[in-house]
C-alpha cells in the first residue's frame, strides 16, 4: 500500500483539477451497509416491488414501509475518518468536486462543501404535488421514524418523498450536468467505495479517462473497473487509506 499511496499523492500533487467519486464502501464503516450487499436493504425490500417511482405515485405508503428502514439505518451513522480525510483534501484546495452515489449526508456532516448528489439525499423531503423541499431541520426525524406514518406536505396534504432517486426516476439534471462537466476537467479521479460498473454514474470515471485522466482506486477488493481503467489500486479501508493519502500529500 505505501508504494501506491506515494504514486497517488505524487499524481494528485501535479494535478490541476481532481475530483472523487464515492459509493457505498466509503459508509459501510460509519455502519450503514450495502443495500446491494448480504443482509442489506434489498434482501428485505425488493426494489421492484418497493422502490420504484410508479410504485410511489399509485401506494406511497407501501414505499415509506421501505423508507422508514432506510432513513432508520442512515439517522445515527456519523462521519469515519474517510469522510474527514476528504473533506480535508477539499481544505487543502486538492480536491476539487466530490461526486456521491450515497444518500446519507455524511460527506457534508464531515465537511465537505463542492458535494454533487447523485442519487439524492434522505436527509430532505419533498413534495412531488407542489415542489415544496423540507430540510432536516423542519421535522422530527426520530417522530418520524418512531411513528411510521407517511409525512404529509405542510402546504398541500400530499405525501412526502425524500430525494432519494427511485427506480424509475431520472438523475436530477443539475448533479449529471456538475458531474459531467467535473469529470472532462479532471486530471486525476478517486474512485473510493464503488464497484463503478452501475450506469450512468460509472460513466463518470470514463469520461475523465478519454482525456487521460489517472484513476485512483480505493477498495477493499479490486472491481470491473480495476482491469480496464484504474491506474493506481490502492487496496484497504478507506477509513485507513484516505487519512494515509492526506498525510503524505501534507508532508510533500
Amino acid at each position: 500500500m505505501d508504494n501506491s499511496i506515494d504514486r497517488a499523492a505524487e499524481a494528485i500533487t501535479r494535478a490541476k483539477h481532481v475530483i472523487a467519486l464515492t459509493g457505498a464502501g466509503i459508509s459501510t464503516e460509519s455502519g450503514i451497509p450495502d443495500f446491494r450487499s448480504r443482509g442489506g436493504l434489498w434482501e428485505k425490500f425488493d426494489p421492484g416491488e418497493y422502490a420504484t417511482i410508479d410504485v410511489f405515485y399509485s401506494n406511497p405508503e407501501k414505499v415509506w414501509r421501505m423508507l422508514f428502514e432506510m432513513i432508520d439505518l442512515v439517522r445515527t451513522a456519523r462521519p469515519n475518518p474517510g469522510h474527514t480525510a476528504l473533506a480535508e483534501l477539499e481544505k487543502m484546495s486538492k480536491l476539487a468536486c466530490l461526486i456521491t452515489q450515497n444518500i446519507d449526508n455524511l460527506h457534508q456532516e464531515a465537511g465537505s462543501v463542492n458535494v454533487v448528489e447523485y442519487h439524492g439525499n434522505v436527509s430532505r423531503l419533498e413534495c412531488l404535488h407542489c415542489g415544496t423541499v423540507y430540510g432536516q431541520g423542519d421535522f422530527d426525524v426520530d417522530a418520524l421514524v418512531s411513528s411510521r406514518i407517511s409525512p404529509l406536505c405542510k402546504k398541500c396534504g400530499s405525501v412526502l418523498k425524500p430525494t432519494v432517486i427511485l427506480f424509475g426516476e431520472s438523475i436530477p439534471h443539475e448533479a449529471t450536468v456538475r458531474s459531467e462537466e467535473a469529470a472532462r476537467k479532471a486530471d486525476v479521479v478517486l474512485v473510493i467505495g464503488t464497484s463503478a460498473v452501475v450506469y450512468p454514474a460509472a460513466g463518470i470515471p470514463l469520461i475523465a479517462k478519454q482525456n487521460r485522466a489517472h484513476i485512483i482506486e480505493f477498495n477493499l477488493e479490486e472491481t470491473g473497473l480495476t482491469s480496464y481503467a484504474t491506474d493506481i489500486f490502492i487496496k484497504g479501508r478507506t477509513g485507513d487509506t484516505l487519512p494515509e493519502l492526506v498525510r503524505r500529500l501534507q508532508s510533500l
